[in-house]
């Protein structure tokens, strides 16, 4: 298995002694809330697609303890808001009580080695095909704008082109609204310490935000302010729900994940970032439009960074010296890890201690099996 170094970048500190210390600014405490972190690695939401029957599994109790660090925030796998929602195979639900109760020993593992675990709920609206819907009824988006490209089919082994959507009516969105706040409710009685709310990749709410999908004519689409009002009347719902310090939301403006892009992805960060403000919601989490490799970090979210008042987190992409020069900088408060994440269980520890990471097999990333290529990375020897 191949090795990257971690290549943290540190600054030589006094320590009060006369000897210099190494300060790696990821491995310093940070208050998230009334959340106490230990570190500011954070565990991205990695679709792993090892729910069997749509129903969290006990296997991901050793992937997620694996990960959890005493003061660690770990982002669950996004679960799904409701029978509609499905789009992908394996992916784990959280709209039954079945569902509370198969997250429940879970949540508790994780809690028990001192992590901190938010669920991220989500609705892949036309990223679906009929075959997941039910009664076989077409998908719901914000239009009938099909996504293009083929996805796996709910066997896990066929794939297909995305089914065309149905574009949701406007009197519909409300039980929308509702399958999100249950969601969230369920999410705290399986014992879950907050949800992100997941507003990227071009799923549901994606879908609504960026004018390349919404084609809307009522209050939900045209200017910036309808486009981003399903989003927003999500978060309203969720905080009045279980409370604004236990949620968080997930963002990319930049991104064209799905063939959902912006004609103006600037503008819209910032005015989400704005007006999440009136929610007072933990944390934004961003998914940022990446350089290639070498040339540097994209600067385009300061100003999103700059307009929203509590822990900004970002994601894309970022490796030990850059996510440490993104906290030193104030560019971000945290760092979600992903793809380094699945192949480092201890990355929090290869970080700190400045050595090589194991490399990640991508053929794995989504396959069904419970050990291969999700628990059986290998952990430092020392």
């Amino acid at each position: 298995m191949s090795v990257e170094c971690s290549n943290i970048a540190a600054l030589l500190v006094d320590t009060g002694t006369g000897m210099a210390q190494r300060l790696i600014h990821l491995m310093t405490p940070y208050q998230m809330g009334s959340f106490t972190l230990s570190h500011r690695v954070v565990l991205a939401p990695l679709t792993r697609q090892r729910s069997y029957d749509y129903m969290p599994q006990p296997h991901a109790i050793t992937y997620y303890t694996q990960r959890t660090t005493p003061g660690g925030l770990l982002i669950s796998e996004a679960a799904v808001i409701s029978e509609t929602g499905l789009g992908s195979p394996r992916m784990p639900g959280i709209w039954t009580k079945e569902h509370v109760e198969a997250w429940k020993p879970i949540v508790s593992a994780v809690h028990d080695k001192g992590g901190i675990f938010f669920c991220q709920i989500f609705h892949t609206g036309r990223y679906s095909h009929v075959d997941y819907q039910p009664n076989g009824q077409p998908p719901i988006s914000s239009s009938t704008k099909r996504m293009p490209g083929e996805i796996v089919l709910a066997n896990g082994k066929d794939v297909a082109k995305a089914s065309v959507p149905r574009a949701l009516e406007t009197e519909e969105i409300p039980h929308i609204v509702a399958d999100f706040r249950n969601a969230a409710r369920n999410a705290i009685d399986a014992g879950f310490d907050g949800v992100e709310i997941h507003g990227a990749h071009g799923y549901l709410v994606d879908q609504f935000l960026k004018d390349s999908v919404n084609d809307r004519t009522d209050r939900y689409g045209g200017n910036l302010e309808n486009r981003c009002r399903f989003a927003l009347e999500i978060v309203e719902a969720v905080v009045d729900e279980i409370g604004a310090e236990r949620v968080g939301i997930r963002l990319s403006p930049f991104s064209d994940y799905f063939d959902a892009y912006d004609s103006n992805p600037q503008a819209l960060g910032v005015y989400m970032a704005e007006a999440l403000n009136k929610y007072n919601i933990l944390y934004a989490h961003i998914v940022e439009a990446r350089f290639e490799k070498g040339v540097g970090m994209d600067e385009s979210l300061f100003p999103m960074r700059k307009a929203f008042k509590n822990t900004f987190m970002v994601a894309g992409g970022y490796d030990g010296k850059e996510g440490n020069k993104a906290v030193s900088s104030g560019k971000a408060d945290l760092v979600a890890y992903g793809r380094f994440f699945i192949s480092n269980p201890d990355l929090p520890k290869r970080f700190k201690l400045n050595v090589p990471l194991n490399g990640y097999d991508r053929s794995t990333f989504y396959h069904p099996d419970p050990v291969v290529g999700y628990t059986d990375y290998p952990f430092l020897e020392f």
